[in-house]
């Protein structure tokens, strides 16, 4: 990633990290390309209204990065994301495909691989897989969009109808996306492609709220410790998350015989297990911005299932008997189960 500093006619400029990769050229040292967008800044402008996408290369060994191609742009450059082997940008509230095309003279440029298709507010961050596109947007939430190769065009598959205030976007897989916002509640959105009507079809479903407690501004796919092979969880999807105040977390896709098993233990704990100052569990997971409150759902806390391996034997088998009075989980189980989601972080 990088940034960079545009300034034309005095103007203050603010810089956006692009993508790399390797060339493919044949010599021993390959260079290695950048894109970069920026914003010019005017005291007058309620919103940019120019900035540039600049393609820079950079041989190791060299002192200095080289300028290889420079593209003006109505706006400012908010994220870039490498897509089928082109450029995606979003400007403002559009969202733009560029090409690397031959030119003149042996040369190359970015052109635009299709008209840029608005979308929502200010689309501040971007998520892909195979054809489809997730925008976030500033202030409307997740927007879906499919990209049409055959006839050159992004268009809008499915919104979420809910208005969030987004600080942070990830795909979970490919119908289900993570998204976090300023209240620091996480979010999951699934679309519904196998919905009978069209107007479920273009919306974005909301399986999952929780109040996180931190305020995420990064998501990552990762994980915090080396998969075993032998782990019933070793292949479930997972995402890293960061927040302002230096927390890491990660949040995990579980099998559904998994969550039940686990939702049905959060519920038993939440009973025994006091909150700092007699904090109430729901209350505090409740999902909660500025217009509306909701209980906490599709989420279970680790940290909260995980104290299961601190209760003394005999009250853990105490609270197994009561939650699975028809035996369907042993102790000896649940305590295997919470163990496989410690070694997941």
């Amino acid at each position: 990633s990088g940034s960079a500093a545009d300034k034309p006619d005095g103007a203050a400029a603010s810089g956006v990290g692009g993508g790399s990769s390797s060339s493919s050229s044949s010599s021993e040292a390959s260079p290695v390309y950048f894109v970069v967008g920026t914003a010019v800044i005017k005291p007058n402008e309620v919103e940019p209204t120019k900035g540039h996408i600049l393609l820079l290369s950079y041989t190791p060994g060299a002192s200095s990065v080289t300028l290889v191609e420079q593209t003006e742009v109505h706006g400012a450059v908010y994220n870039l994301c490498e897509f089928q082997g082109k450029l995606l940008a979003t400007v403002n509230n559009k969202v733009h495909l560029f090409k690397w095309a031959a030119a003149a003279a042996g040369r190359h440029e970015l052109v635009s691989d299709c008209s840029p298709i608005g979308v929502q507010v200010l689309c501040l961050y971007l998520a892909v897989r195979g054809d489809y596109v997730v925008v976030g947007d500033l202030m409307n939430s997740i927007t879906l969009l499919v990209y049409k190769a055959a006839e050159g065009a992004l268009e809008v598959r499915a919104r979420d109808q809910e208005s969030k205030w987004l600080t942070a976007l990830a795909l979970m897989d490919d119908d289900t996306y993570l998204a976090a916002d300023n209240s620091s509640n996480l979010v999951v959105v699934r679309k519904n492609p196998d919905a009978a009507t069209d107007e479920e079809r273009a919306r974005l479903e909301v399986v999952g709220r929780f109040h996180c407690g931190e305020f995420v501004n990064q998501l990552r796919p990762g994980s915090l410790v080396m998969r075993l092979p032998d782990s019933e969880l070793g292949c479930v999807p997972s995402l890293l998350y960061g927040g302002v105040n230096g927390s890491v977390g990660l949040v995990a896709s579980l099998p559904r015989q998994w969550y039940d098993m686990l939702a049905t233990l959060q519920a038993g704990m939440k009973k025994i297990v006091r909150g700092v100052g007699g904090l109430d569990f729901d209350s505090w997971r409740r999902f909660k911005d500025e217009r509306r409150s909701e209980p906490a759902a599709g989420f279970i806390d680790g940290d909260l299932v995980e104290a299961f391996s601190d209760l003394p034997r005999a009250r853990g088998r105490e609270l197994v008997a009561g939650l699975w009075p028809g035996g369907e989980f042993s102790y000896e189980e649940v305590a295997r189960r919470v163990e496989e989601l410690q070694r997941l972080h």
